[in-house]
C-alpha cells in the first residue's frame, strides 16, 4: 500500500488509542528562545524530529528530550512538561535539563567525538575518554528516570531515538519489564572489526539488547549489528530471522529506510513563496547563463565537502569550457562548533573555497559561492528549484535526506542528482549519477556527466526518482516501523490494557 498521513493516522487511531506512547531523543521537536525580548517557538532542523512529530501528534503521547533553548525553562512547568505544538497542542513534551559540563561529556565527547566518527568509519581517530563515557552513562540514567516517571509503573510503548541512548533500553527494561521498547539508530552501524576498538563495546551492545525491536536504515547495518553481537556477547543470533535471544528476551533487528513527507514538500516547493526565495538566490549569487550546481550540508567531516571542492577544482582544470561559466553554491550549515574537529573543518573549507576562487576567478565571475550559515526550508527549496544539478558526496551516511528533498522539490521534473554510493539513499535512488567521492577522477567525471546530460535523460531519471520518494515516504517509514512494533508478542499486554479512559493525563503547561 501507499502510506499517507491519513493511513498512518488511521493505524494509530485503531491500534494505539489509549496506549501510553513515550518517545525519547536528544534533540527536542520544539524549543523556545528569547528573541529581542519576546519568546518564540522554533522547530529545529532535524530529519528525525520531522519524521516522528506527525506520529506523536496522532497518538498524543509523551516526548522526552533535552531542553536546550534559552527560554525552555520558563515555558515549561516544574517537571519540564508542556503541550506542543503551540498552534494545536497534541502531545506532551517533557524536557530534561543537563548541567553544561555533563552535556559536554555526553554530547560533544562520547556521542559526537567517539560514536559518530566510529560508526561513520570517518578515518578520524575517535576520542576514548573515560570521563566522557561516565557522562554518557549518567545522562542515560537521567533520561531513564524521566521515562519511568512518565510511564508511572504501567505498560507502555517506548520509542528510543539514535546513538545518544544506547544504554537506555536496558536501564528501562530492568526497572519496568512491562515496557515494550524499540530503538531506531539513525546513523550507520559499522562492521565488527571497526567497533572492536571501542573500549565499552560490550556495555554498549548489552544496553541495546534491552530493546524488543531495533531499526536501522539499511539491511547491511542490521547484518553488521548482528555480527557484532556474535563477537561481543553470549547470545543466540539468528541471521536469517534477523533476531537475537539472550536471557529469555528476544530482540528483532529490521531495516526501516527513513524518508520525507513527499506530498507536503512538493506542494510547498511549487508555491509562490518558494518562487520568491528562488529570486532572492539570484540576487545573492548574481544571474548568469552557465550551469548552476548546489550542495547543502552541515559542516561535518562525514559529508565529503573537501572532496567535493577538489572535484570542482579538477573539473575547471581539465574542462576549460566551464571557466567563467559554472557557478557552484555550497551551503555549509554551522554544526557542533564546540568540537575541535568541526572548527578545524570549517576553517579548512573556507580556505579551500578562497584558494579555488583565487585560482579561477575572472572579472566578476567566481566558481564557488560559499554560505556558512543556516537557511530555512523555504530558502533551500528555492535553491533546489534553480539548480541544474545537486551534489551529495557523503563519505558515509545512514540515509541522507538532502538527496530526497532535492528530488521532491523538482516539481518541474528537471535537474540531476549526483549522489555518493556511500549514502543509504543510493540504494533507492539508482537514477542518480552514482559515484565514489574518494576517487577524484570518478567524482570529476560524475560532474561532467551531470553537465552534459540531455534534457530527455534528466527528466526520465528525475521522474523515476520522484516516484520512488513518493512511495517510500516518511509515513511508510513510520507505518512499517509501528506495524512491526505492534506485532511483537511483548506488545500484547499494553495493547490489551489500552483504552481511551485508562490513561489519566496530568495537567501540563501550555505555551502560545
Amino acid at each position: 500500500m501507499t502510506w499517507t498521513r491519513e493511513s498512518l493516522q488511521t493505524l494509530i487511531g485503531e491500534r494505539l488509542k489509549g496506549i501510553r506512547i513515550i518517545a525519547v531523543s536528544n534533540r527536542a521537536p520544539y524549543l523556545h528562545r528569547d528573541k529581542f525580548g519576546t519568546t518564540e517557538c522554533v522547530q529545529p532542523a532535524s530529519g528525525m524530529a520531522a519524521a516522528l512529530d506527525p506520529v506523536m501528534r496522532a497518538c498524543g503521547g509523551v516526548w522526552v528530550a533535552q531542553g536546550t533553548g534559552d527560554a525552555d525553562r520558563i515555558t515549561s512547568d516544574s517537571k519540564g512538561r508542556l503541550q506542543v505544538p503551540p498552534e494545536w497542542p497534541s502531545y506532551t513534551l517533557r524536557r530534561v535539563f543537563l548541567p553544561e559540563r555533563l552535556q559536554a561529556g555526553f554530547y560533544s565527547g562520547l556521542s559526537n567525538g567517539c560514536l559518530w566518527p566510529l560508526c561513520h568509519v570517518a578515518f578520524l581517530r575517535p576520542r576514548f575518554e573515560p570521563e566522557d563515557w561516565n557522562a554518557y552513562c549518567t545522562v542515560n540514567r537521567i533520561f531513564a528516570d524521566a521515562v519511568l516517571e512518565e510511564a508511572r509503573g504501567e505498560p507502555a510503548l517506548v520509542f528510543v531515538q539514535d546513538y545518544h541512548f544506547a544504554l537506555l533500553p536496558r536501564m528501562l527494561k530492568e526497572r519496568n519489564p512491562d515496557l515494550v521498547i524499540g530503538q531506531f539508530w539513525h546513523i550507520p552501524w559499522p562492521n565488527p572489526e571497526v567497533l572492536r576498538v571501542f573500549p565499552w563495546q560490550k556495555e554498549l551492545v548489552e544496553g541495546m539488547l534491552g530493546n524488543d525491536l531495533i531499526g536501522f536504515h539499511m539491511r547491511t547495518h542490521c547484518a553488521n549489528f548482528l555480527s557484532t553481537l556474535d563477537q561481543t556477547v553470549e547470545a543466540l543470533v539468528d541471521h536469517v530471522a534477523m533476531e537475537a535471544r539472550r536471557a529469555g528476551q528476544t530482540v528483532q533487528v529490521r531495516p526501516f529506510p527513513i524518508s520525507i513527507d513527499f506530498e507536503a514538500h512538493s506542494k510547498t516547493a511549487a508555491s509562490p513563496r518558494v518562487e520568491s526565495e528562488a529570486e532572492r538566490w539570484w540576487m545573492r549569487i548574481g544571474p548568469g547563463d552557465g550551469p548552476l550546481g548546489i550542495s547543502i550540508d552541515r559542516v561535518d567531516y562525514t559529508k565529503g565537502i573537501p572532496e567535493r571542492l577538489r572535484a570542482i577544482d579538477s573539473l575547471l582544470r581539465h574542462c576549460p569550457e566551464y571557466r567563467r561559466s559554472l557557478r557552484f553554491v555550497q551551503i555549509g550549515v554551522p554544526s557542533r562548533e564546540d568540537v575541535p574537529e568541526y572548527r578545524d573543518l570549517a576553517a579548512r573549507v573556507q580556505q579551500m573555497v578562497d584558494e579555488i576562487n583565487d585560482r579561477w576567478a575572472m572579472g566578476g565571475w567566481k566558481p564557488i559561492h560559499y554560505f556558512h550559515s543556516q537557511f530555512s526550508q523555504m530558502e533551500l527549496m528555492g535553491l533546489h528549484r534553480l539548480a541544474d544539478f545537486c551534489v551529495v558526496s557523503s563519505l558515509h551516511d545512514g540515509m541522507n535526506l538532502v538527496a530526497k528533498e532535492f528530488v521532491a522539490s523538482r516539481t518541474d521534473g528537471d535537474g540531476v542528482l549526483v549522489l555518493s554510493r556511500f549514502t543509504g539513499a543510493a540504494a533507492e535512488l539508482g537514477d542518480a549519477v552514482i559515484f565514489n567521492p574518494f576517487h577524484l577522477n570518478q567524482a570529476r567525471e560524475a560532474l561532467q556527466t551531470a553537465l552534459v546530460m540531455s534534457s530527455e535523460e534528466r527528466r526520465r531519471r528525475m521522474r523515476h526518482m520522484r516516484q520512488v520518494v513518493e512511495v517510500n515516504n516518511v509515513y511508510r517509514w513510520a507505518g512499517k516501523l509501528l506495524t512491526t512494533f505492534l506485532r511483537l508478542p511483548q506488545a500484547a499486554a499494553p495493547l490489551e490494557l489500552g483504552s481511551p479512559n485508562r490513561v489519566e493525563k496530568e495537567p501540563v503547561a501550555r505555551w502560545g
